[in-house]
C-alpha cells in the first residue's frame, strides 16, 4: 500500500505491485454518462473513481 485518504485505512487507496503497475481501490463507476465517455473498455475491465488528492501517492511507487 502506497497510501490512502481514508481515516479507517480502507477505500480509497493506491498500491504498487511487483508487476511494474499500480492498483487503485475506489468506488466503481456506474454513472451511465461517465461510462459513455469511455471507449474500448474490455469485458475484463472496470473503472474506479478516486479523489484527486490520492494521486500524490503515485510518486511513492
Amino acid at each position: 500500500m502506497l497510501g490512502t485518504t481514508s481515516e479507517q485505512g480502507t477505500c480509497p487507496a493506491v498500491y504498487a505491485t511487483d508487476r511494474n503497475s499500480y492498483v487503485v481501490q475506489g468506488k466503481i463507476v456506474t454513472d451511465p454518462d461517465a461510462l459513455g465517455d469511455v471507449v474500448n473498455l474490455a469485458d475484463d475491465e472496470t473503472l474506479v473513481e478516486i479523489p484527486k488528492n490520492l494521486a500524490r501517492f503515485f510518486s511513492k511507487g
